[in-house]
């Protein structure tokens, strides 16, 4: 298919003046081609907005992703840029087109029955006989760390964060200082609560950290337990516990946090407090869950329903 003219000259401005890849240019070219397929006689450089506007439409009946439709996009932006700029326009008619919105990605979420499994392995670790001492408070470290993280729903950089002050009260709320500096309470489990002050009795009995100000405590530079070292043992134990360790990470279990608060009727507002998300928008990620719970409910009260 011939390109014209204009994309040729496009093509060679963005070799000379940008210093295109072979391979940048070739992708230029294929986007440039199949826009002008798409207009048939009409010469690319003669396109006007409602042409760009339909091959855009095209595009999404062809089944194309919006992170493509906005490749192309972006490249017909920048050689009808081109033209206008060259004087072979005197208009763009990109300038008011925006690109797809690239629509939020699920979070990846383990059921009730991974959590509990997740959970009972990483106790039933803390009652093995242990090789070392060290051993020992690892794995009484790791079941207290789950424990508080699904209890919680705490961002892993606050969860490795927490002082041990958090353990030491009989208080039914934490408090957390989160992004930005803005402090939020967040309640905790029986179960969390009885994991941290076994987790420190053991570390005091084991003469462990006495001085750390820190509930997970560490010899590395910030003196808590880093995010990474954290994500990398919640790896080992999922493969223990069985589970897909693609599917397993701190994130992972925050997002399992918030989900079933929603499957289990909480408020969205509720749990936007939890997570400390300053905008509602951050928790909306979340609206899948109230949709399915919203079609169970109908399905079960509505008295049509079995009809």
């Amino acid at each position: 298919m011939a390109t014209g003219y204009d994309i040729e000259n496009f093509l060679e401005m963005l070799a000379a003046e940008r210093g295109a890849a072979e391979n940048t240019l070739a992708g230029y070219r294929r986007d440039l081609e199949d826009f002008s397929g798409f207009l048939g006689r009409t010469k690319v450089s003669d396109a006007v907005s409602d042409d760009i506007s339909a091959y855009m439409s095209d595009l999404t009946r062809r089944g194309f992703a919006e992170t493509s439709q906005a490749r192309r996009l972006s490249a017909l932006k920048q050689f009808f840029k081109f033209l206008y700029s060259e004087g072979t326009r005197r208009d763009d008619p990109t300038r008011t087109l925006s690109s797809p919105k690239k629509r939020g990605s699920l979070p990846k979420v383990l059921s009730v029955d991974e959590v509990d499994t997740l959970i009972e392995t990483a106790r039933t670790e803390t009652r093995k006989r242990q090789r070392s001492a060290a051993a020992r408070l690892r794995a009484q470290r790791m079941y207290t760390l789950i424990e508080v993280l699904y209890a919680t729903g705490l961002r892993v950089s606050e969860l490795v964060a927490l002082p041990v002050s958090a353990a030491l009260r009989d208080a039914r709320l934490i408090e957390i200082r989160g992004k930005g500096g803005k402090e939020r309470l967040v309640p905790l489990s029986h179960a969390a609560q009885l994991a941290m002050k076994d987790y420190v009795a053991l570390r005091s009995a084991e003469g462990a950290y006495e001085k750390s100000p820190w509930l997970f405590p560490s010899h590395g530079d910030s003196g808590h337990l880093t995010r990474q070292h954290f994500a990398r043992e919640l790896k080992g134990l999922a493969r223990s516990a069985g589970l897909d360790v693609a599917k397993i990470s701190p994130h992972v279990l925050r997002h399992a946090f918030a989900s079933h608060l929603l499957q289990n009727g909480a408020d969205l507002r509720v749990v936007q407090q939890l997570l400390g998300h300053a905008d509602i928008s951050t928790t909306q990620i979340y609206t899948h869950v109230l949709d399915e719970r919203l079609r169970e409910l109908v399905e079960q009260a509505h008295p049509l329903a079995q009809r």
